[in-house]
């Protein structure tokens, strides 16, 4: 009985040439500058709604979570 290698190998036909290298290509660095909209939850304290959504509005308050990108859209590309 042959071995299994034997068994798994395939000659080449006289006629099939090598195949040849593929080249390979150069990747280049660009940089973005992105404009990104995100969904993050702040909190802070208030005594009314209205207060919050004031305190808020002004800048006050702390980023519960960092959120998710919901739209990202390229603003310029530069190729170095």
């Amino acid at each position: 009985m042959p071995s299994r290698s034997a068994l798994l190998r395939v000659p080449r036909a006289a006629s099939c040439p090598a195949p040849e290298p593929v080249p390979e290509t150069k990747t280049r660095l660009f940089h973005a500058r992105m404009l990104v909209t995100r969904v993050e939850e702040w909190c802070v304290e208030a005594e009314t709604e209205e207060q919050a959504r004031a305190l808020l509005a002004a800048g006050a308050g702390h980023r519960n979570t960092p959120g998710e990108s919901v739209q990202v859209e390229i603003d310029s590309l530069l190729d170095d």
